[in-house]
């Protein structure tokens, strides 16, 4: 495996040391491929995902895909009976698309 790699899947584990999602306030974790990003939000008592978004579904560029990927979530978050999360960013620097992930979740009403 690449160092690269490596070194995001320690960042990873040590963020999920401290960042636990319950059921009243789940954790939103996110993941970025080359192509795609994706967000889930999760129970980690129960063990299930609540929902999820990924930018399949959406064109444009990857920072407009993430912004809309933000805005689906918050809203199937809401259908759900979410509004506080636990932001899990999976490694990633808070830059670039994962940001505009979570500030477009932020503006659709999600609190974290």
């Amino acid at each position: 495996m690449n160092s690269k790699k490596i070194a995001r899947q320690r960042s990873r584990y040590s963020i999920r040391k401290k960042v636990f999602g319950t059921s009243e306030r789940p954790r939103l974790a996110v993941f970025r491929s080359n192509k795609q990003i994706y967000a889930q939000i999760i129970d980690d008592n129960a063990g299930h995902t609540i929902t999820s978004a990924s930018s399949s579904t959406f064109e444009g560029t990857k920072i407009q895909q993430a912004n809309e990927v933000g805005k689906k979530i918050a809203e199937n978050a809401k259908k759900a009976g979410v509004l506080n999360v636990v932001f899990d960013r999976g490694g990633f620097l808070y830059h670039g698309r994962v940001k505009q992930l979570a500030e477009s979740a932020r503006e659709a009403g999600l609190k974290f």
